[in-house]
């Protein structure tokens, strides 16, 4: 699937975008999608799963990173559905969440969908593709403009990964870099899926990583790569990603890590990582253990047979 360049992409899709952004959750379902972001109810045992969509922005700017990380859910009720979304701006060390909403909207057949709201708006393309994603507060902007698809790839939940090219606009400033785009399931009594992160070496290196499950439970997560070196492309099925060091957070009353070391069965890859900067949330419930969401900005080295290279980007941790 091809998608036209950022900025025409920006003048083409703005009438669809804005109509949507307007209409919001009025706006009549169409017939259920293809489903491009996980299996629905039926192909989970008939739970009810949540669906995910993900969106990673990373470019340079000099010699530092900026991160706009956008993480939407919908969860499916008898009559309802629940949705959140959260936004982040992670630039010269700092942390910005600049967006957190949840709301709730009418039972729909297509629950896998992202809708905007408030100070959130998206531009879609026919078919539904996000082609772009707009806050805006006051004088406060960010926009995200998606252009083509480098790489997609699927995983053993039914997950889609997409590596896109991608354009930041902030204020004045214009930012040129690649999107991660995850898009995934999980039914209601089944482990969530896992961390996953995006790392890149300037124009030579772009690395996804994906874990299946969440840490913790009775199984190990098994991570699945996609590595675009300038020009070769790999995809391993099975990379092992451990925690090096951790460090006590207690306001969830776990150990969250702070460097991992990155290792595949073939020897393709291999590499360390540590934490840069962090913005960690602890959630809520009965406890004792608590939620908690962890967004990384890391760099560390990782090697190939044939070089080393340099890599800056985000880690998302997680545990529900």
């Amino acid at each position: 699937m091809d998608r036209a360049a950022p900025v025409t992409r920006l003048v083409r899709a703005l009438a669809a975008g804005l109509l949507l952004a307007a209409c919001g959750e009025s706006t009549p379902e169409p017939p259920p999608e293809p489903s491009r972001n996980g299996r629905d109810a039926a192909a989970v045992g008939g739970e009810i799963p949540s669906y995910e969509r993900s969106f990673v922005f990373a470019g340079f700017v000099g010699d530092s990173i900026l991160l706009v990380p956008w993480m939407m859910r919908t969860s499916p009720r008898a009559d309802s559905v629940v949705r959140e979304a959260h936004g982040w701006l992670g630039r010269r060390g700092t942390w910005d969440p600049f967006y957190s909403e949840q709301w709730t909207t009418a039972a729909t057949r297509a629950p896998s969908r992202i809708l905007p709201h408030g100070a959130l708006r998206l531009l879609v393309q026919e078919g539904d593709v996000i082609d772009g994603i707009v806050f805006g507060d006051g004088e406060r902007r960010l926009e995200l403009a998606l252009g083509e698809v480098a790489a997609t790839w699927g995983g053993p939940r039914g997950e889609t990964v997409e590596l896109v090219e991608g354009v930041a606009y902030l204020a004045n400033q214009r930012v040129q870099g690649v999107v991660a785009h995850l898009a995934r399931a999980s039914a209601g009594s089944a482990v969530p899926g896992g961390d996953w992160g995006l790392l890149l070496s300037g124009d030579s290196m772009k690395l996804v990583l994906a874990a299946d499950i969440e840490h913790g439970g009775d199984a190990e997560p098994r991570y699945r790569g996609y590595a675009d070196l300038g020009g070769e492309e790999r995809l391993s099925t099975e990379v092992s990603v451990s925690w090096t060091t951790t460090e006590a957070f207690p306001p969830a009353r776990r150990d969250v890590p702070v460097a991992w070391r990155l290792t595949t069965q073939d020897g393709s890859l291999r590499g360390d990582l540590r934490v840069v900067t962090s913005h960690i949330q602890a959630g809520t419930g009965p406890g004792p253990l608590l939620p908690v969401r962890a967004l990384y900005e890391v760099a560390g080295e990782i090697a190939t047979p044939d070089r080393t290279y340099s890599v800056q980007g985000l880690f998302l941790h997680e545990r529900r």
